[in-house]
């Protein structure tokens, strides 16, 4: 059987065009959030830090479709349209991820949410979101994705801290 060298190269080089084409320079952004709260960590973490607790602190329906709340438990918030999985987790924090969806932009988006004892009475929350932005058209849509993303996470921080002080 023969090749034909030039088909294949031509083949390869037009790939090339198409994915990067479809694919921007990854731009990963951090929002680091954190607040006191006037009760003992594990108190905190009794309140708010079950995998489904987030329907309780940031008002989004949420159902556990597998996994038995350790590692690689699955959660699906919103009526399905977002699902996240438990990829870390100790006994006052968990770290999530949500899986790549065909046919879509991964934005290869991370939540970390942890609860510190800073006295025997007093704690606190600690949440970090990480994703890419480049698939924002400019600086200024950046900055308001992230802006409102802050906005919403620390509302739901405030409604953490309201939660575990029995507020």
């Amino acid at each position: 059987m023969r090749v034909c060298l030039p088909v294949i190269g031509a083949l390869f080089a037009a790939s090339a065009l198409t994915t990067s084409a479809l694919a921007a320079e990854p731009e990963y952004q951090t929002i680091k959030m954190e607040i006191n709260v006037a009760k003992p960590a594990k108190e905190v973490w009794s309140k708010v830090g079950g995998y489904c607790d987030i329907s309780k602190w940031l008002n989004v329906d949420c159902k556990i479709t597998s996994g038995d709340g350790g590692i690689g438990t699955v959660r699906v918030l919103a009526g399905g349209r977002v699902t996240e999985i438990l990829v870390g987790k100790t006994d006052l924090s968990y770290g999530y991820t949500q899986p790549v969806k065909e046919g879509t932009w991964y934005n290869l988006y991370h939540g970390f949410l942890e609860v510190r004892p800073l006295t025997d009475k007093t704690s606190r929350i600690f949440y970090t979101l990480m994703l890419d932005v480049s698939d924002k058209a400019d600086k200024a849509a950046k900055d308001k994705d992230l802006a409102d993303r802050k906005m919403r996470f620390e509302g739901a921080l405030e409604n953490m801290k309201k939660l575990a002080e029995g507020q």
